[in-house]
C-alpha cells in the first residue's frame, strides 16, 4: 500500500491563481496549474495530476519533492545551460577592434588569421575570424582598386570639373 499523497502549499488560491495567468513560460504554467488544483482542492491524487498534465507520476513527483524542498521559487527555477566559452580572448578582441579602426587594417580574413596567431598565440578558424569582423565588428576588409603610377592628377582632377555629372 502507498504512503498516502500530502502536500502543504503555503500560498493561497488566489496568489496561484494571480500568477499562472501572467506566467509566460509553458512549464512554469504547468507547475502552477498543478499546485493551484492542490490547494483548491480540486485533484486529490498524484495519478490524477498526471493524467490532466499528460505527464509521467515520476514528473509530478519530482516537481512536489522540489517544491517541499525549496518552495515555490525553488519550482519555477528555470535553469540555464553556461555554454561554451569564448575562443577569442577579451585582450584579442580589443586589438583585433583597435588594428581594424586604425587605417593599418588587414587585406585578408587569413591574414587576420595569422596576425592572430602570431600576436596572441591563438589558433582560429578561418570562419569564426570571419564571423567576429564581418557581423560582430561591422568591418569589411575593403581594398581600393589599384591605379596606374602612370596617372596624371592634373588630368583627372580637370576631367572630374569639365565631366558631367548625372544624379
Amino acid at each position: 500500500m502507498s504512503r498516502p499523497f500530502r502536500i502543504e502549499i503555503t500560498q493561497s488560491e488566489e496568489e496561484l491563481k494571480k500568477r499562472l495567468q501572467t506566467a509566460t513560460v509553458g512549464s512554469q504554467k504547468e507547475k502552477l496549474q498543478m499546485l493551484w488544483w492542490l490547494k483548491s482542492g480540486q485533484v486529490k491524487e498524484q495519478q490524477e495530476i498526471g493524467k490532466r498534465l499528460a505527464r509521467d507520476t515520476s514528473t509530478v513527483t519530482r516537481w512536489l519533492q522540489q517544491y517541499r524542498l525549496g518552495g515555490l521559487s525553488s519550482l519555477l527555477e528555470i535553469k540555464k545551460a553556461p555554454g561554451a566559452s569564448r575562443k577569442i580572448s577579451d585582450d584579442a578582441i580589443a586589438a583585433l577592434k583597435h588594428k581594424l579602426e586604425t587605417g593599418e587594417g588587414f587585406s585578408s580574413y587569413g591574414a587576420i588569421v595569422e596576425w592572430l596567431k602570431q600576436e596572441h598565440g591563438l589558433d582560429i578558424e578561418y570562419g569564426t575570424v570571419y564571423a567576429w569582423v564581418r557581423y560582430r565588428f561591422g568591418a569589411k576588409l575593403k581594398v581600393p582598386r589599384p591605379q596606374s603610377y602612370k596617372q596624371d592628377e592634373k588630368l583627372i582632377s580637370e576631367f572630374k570639373k569639365n565631366s558631367v555629372q548625372f544624379y
